[in-house]
Formats: C-alpha cells, structure tokens, sequence
C-alpha cells in the first residue's frame, strides 16, 4: 500500500503534470489554429503559463517528501517515480523563475520568426533568435553544472544515458557503411519513377492515411491529426494530437508523414494512463521514440506486406491517377532513393547523413568554433561533404527544421539513434513473432503493437535509452541492424 507521503508526492507530480499538459496544448495549438497575427498574444500567455508551471514543479514541500522517500524502502515502481522525482525537480530549483519565463517567450516569438524567415528564405531574420536560444541553452546548462559540456546537458535531456562521444562513437561506425551503400545505390541505374504522382486530391488522401493510421492501432477516441507547416505528434496518452501536411502532388509526404507520427502516438497511447504525471507514464527519451515512428513508418509501412493489403484500397482511392501504374513502378517509388536537400522529404537510405549533418553542426556551435553568422555557409559545406549536395537557399538548408526555434539543442540525435533502435527492434520481433509479415499482408498489424507495448510501452522510464535496448535485444545499440535492414530492402531493388 502506498504511504502517505508517496501519495502526496505523486498528486503534487500530476497537478504540475496536468498544468504542463495545457502549455504544451497551446503550443499544438500555436502551430496548428493561431492566427497569424496572434504571436504577441500567444508569447505572453505562454510566459504566464510557464512561471504557473515551474511555481507548481518547483514547490517547496516537494524537496522534504523526497527526502523522505528517499530514506524510505519503496516498491520497484516507486523507486522509478521518486528517481525521476528527484532529477527532474533539481533540474527546475536550479533554473530561476525569471528564466523559464523568458524562455517560454522566446520560444513563441523565435517560432514565428523562423516561420517567416523560412518563407523568405532569409537566415538573417532569424538569426538574432538562435543566438539567444543558443545563450539560453548555455545557460541552461551551466545552471545544472555542465559549463564545460552543455551540448551532453542537451542530449541527456532527450536521451538519458546518452552522450556526444556516445553518439560520435555510433555515427563514425555508420558511416564507414552508409556512404558507400548510398553511392551504390545513387549509382545504379535502376531508378525510380514518381512522375505518376499528379493530382491526387487532399480530401481523398486524408481519407486514405485516416483508415491507415487507424489499422495500425491509433485510437482517434483520445487522439486527432491535423494539418501544420511541420508534421509533429503532441500530447500524452490520453490526448495525442498528430500533424501531417498535403500536397496533391506528392501524396506519399502526407502519408508517410503520418504514419511516422502514428508510431510516436501509439508509443503515447501505450503509456500508462493512470500513471500520467510521474515517469511511469513518460516516454524514454526521443531516441526510443524516433525508433517507434520509424519501425512503423519504415520497416512496416515501406514493406511488400503493408503494401499487399494496401495497394488495392490505394487505387480505389485514386483509380484515376495511378492507371497504367504497375504495382512494381509503385513499390520502387515508396522506396525512392534520391539526393534531397530536405530532410523530411529524404528517403531513409540518405536519411541519417541529413542527421549527422545537424550533429557535427550543433557541436560546433557550442563549442563555439562556429558561429551563428556563419551557420549557413557552413551548412551548405558540410551539406556538399556529407550529403552530397548544396541546398540551393536558406529554406532548403539551414532554415528547413523548426527544431532550434524551440532551442531543443540535442534532439536531432535522436533520429538517426531513432533509426538504429527502430531496425534492432524489429529484427527481435520477427524472431520473436514467426510469421509476423503474412499478419500485414492480411492487413493484421496488432501483433507487433502488441510486442511493442509489452516490451517497450509498458516500462515508462524505468530504463534509459541504451538500458531498454539492451533489455530488449540483448544487445548494445548498434548501426549493424540497420546496415542490415538497408542492404536487404533496397539492394534487391536497386543493385539486385
């Protein structure tokens, strides 16, 4: 039975919990429904709502509770809770008030300003809002002790456990394989053709990707999508909000774009709702996350199996556009390998260099060897470097992400470790679940959510990153599972 105290704890982590549930409403809201003329008003009712938050997470009779359980013998679960207690509410004593209110501003007005600086295609507008997230984000970290290495501050914050040396370690390993894979594949002379993609109307997309989403498990009674300028998923297990965005001539952006975001709902939704406010009903980190979106988004949804039961409800969709479209034509263009200055818009071969681009660019900028001025000069180096290309302006380079708008330093990481999770997981399952790719071709995907719930879901933040993998898999994260995956689903296609 739980004591007293613990009880008391836990209401005071779930009211803050509720109330940061609100801000982050707002901030979907801000990027979904605001009009454009609004951002004043939305800064200042973000500055008040996050001074609100941290009086409630930062309330003094927090600390004698914590020392109380922490002297305590506790359950396994509550040790998990008063843990994250614990880092959670040092990390916020130590950020004075005056500072959280300031962030919250800027983090509304350097959105709207990356918004229009990217419509103009001019980093000098919003360049004078990265160099202050990017003091914030220094500041940040030296509040908690890391003057000599916030940039690890950062990426703790998104994937506890992990570091830039870390990460460096993982990326110098997939590269050694990436690259020459991705000048194989660029250089065959199979290509994919995606000229058929004309016309497809956005009413019958949104048709088409709401019955998707909704086979692979999302629960649109405690969720909803949406349309924004940047496809992002929000909320908690019992409100989960999703974006996606449209174009009636590149109707695979809004699909995958939300069945990328599915994998990020369904990990929300298969949280712990009754545990919502304490860190076992939290999501790992953004590493784990990424691997849930892009497992779904990639191994599945990419796959002969997915497409066996779908390809038919696709041209019912659109009989029309895709007439005289074989179903080979169809699947190597789902499967498109090319050289893209966006990443979002990149295939998942070139995919990864996108991101350990942004990652040798953030360890730049706080190690203070570049700067903010010189950010897209520099973009587009490393972009010709590591990609392969120089994106042609602004908005197709070093504005085309809304990730340092927010100052969340650290994150893009996540997406490339996202990736490599994502195929180690999924080379478990198949071994864990015989037969688990004739379940898709039958249009039956609840097995596998059913594993990823049981074995990821479940378990909040009881584990960091690499401790959950290792749980899982058995093994230490590693590039070699997604080297795998990539060799086995494209060169067959292309070099086959």
């Amino acid at each position: 039975m739980m004591s007293p105290s613990y009880q008391s704890l836990v209401k005071k982590l779930q009211r803050a919990n509720t109330l940061g549930s609100v801000i982050g409403l707002m901030g979907w809201d801000e990027q979904v429904n605001l009009p454009s003329g609004s951002g004043k008003r939305r800064a200042e009712q973000m500055a008040i709502l996050a001074e609100l938050y941290h009086n409630l997470a930062t309330d003094a009779s927090i600390e004698p509770l914590l020392q109380e359980l922490e002297a305590t013998e506790l359950t396994s679960d509550e040790q998990v809770v008063v843990r994250h207690a614990r880092k959670e509410y040092d990390r916020l004593t130590k950020l004075p008030a005056a500072f959280v209110t300031e962030k919250a501003v800027l983090e509304s007005q350097a959105y709207h300003a990356w918004a229009e600086a990217r419509e103009k295609s001019d980093f000098t507008h919003f360049a004078p809002y990265l160099e202050k997230q990017l003091k914030m984000a220094n500041e940040e970290a030296a509040f908690l002790g890391y003057q000599q290495n916030a940039y690890d501050y950062h990426i703790d914050r998104h994937d506890p456990g992990m570091t830039s040396a870390a990460i460096e370690g993982l990326f110098s390993e997939l590269k050694k394989d990436l690259i020459p894979l991705v000048r194989q594949i660029l250089d065959s002379p199979i290509k994919a053709r995606i000229d058929f993609f004309k016309g497809f109307p956005v009413e019958s997309q949104e048709s088409f990707l709401k019955e998707v989403t909704t086979r692979l498990g999302f629960d649109y009674t405690r969720g909803r999508i949406d349309v924004a300028l940047h496809p992002f998923c929000a909320g908690d297990a019992a409100d989960t909000r999703m974006t996606t965005r449209f174009h009636e001539d590149n109707p695979l952006d809004s699909l995958f774009s939300s069945v990328h975001e599915t994998g990020h709902g369904l990990y929300e939704q298969g949280l712990l709702v009754e545990a919502l406010g304490t860190a076992l009903g939290e999501a790992v980190g953004m590493g784990i996350h990424e691997s849930q979106s892009r497992l779904w988004e990639n191994q599945v949804a990419r796959g002969k199996a997915f497409w066996k039961y779908h390809e038919p409800k696709l041209r019912e969709s659109f009989p029309s556009q895709l007439e005289g479209v074989t179903s080979d034509d169809l699947y190597l263009a789902i499967n498109a390998v090319t050289l893209n200055p966006i990443r979002v818009d990149s295939d998942e071969v070139t995919y990864n260099l996108h991101i350990i681009l942004r990652f040798e660019l953030e360890k730049r900028l706080f190690s203070q060897e570049l700067k903010v001025a010189d950010l897209p000069n520099a973009w587009k180096e490393l972009s010709k470097e590591i990609v392969g290309l120089t994106p042609e302006k602004d908005a197709e380079g070093v504005l085309q992400d809304v990730h340092w708008s927010g100052g969340a330093f650290g994150y893009f990481p996540s997406y490339c470790l996202g990736n490599m999770i994502g195929a180690q997981l999924w080379y478990t399952a198949l071994e864990a679940l015989p037969n688990l790719e004739s379940d898709f071709a039958q249009g039956d995907f609840s097995r596998l959510l059913k594993w990823l719930r049981s074995n990821i879901h479940c378990h909040g933040k009881r584990y960091d990153t690499g401790e959950l993998v290792k749980k899982v898999t058995g093994a230490e994260i590693s590039p070699a599972y997604l080297i795998r995956y990539l060799k086995e689903r494209y060169l067959p296609l292309y070099c086959g």
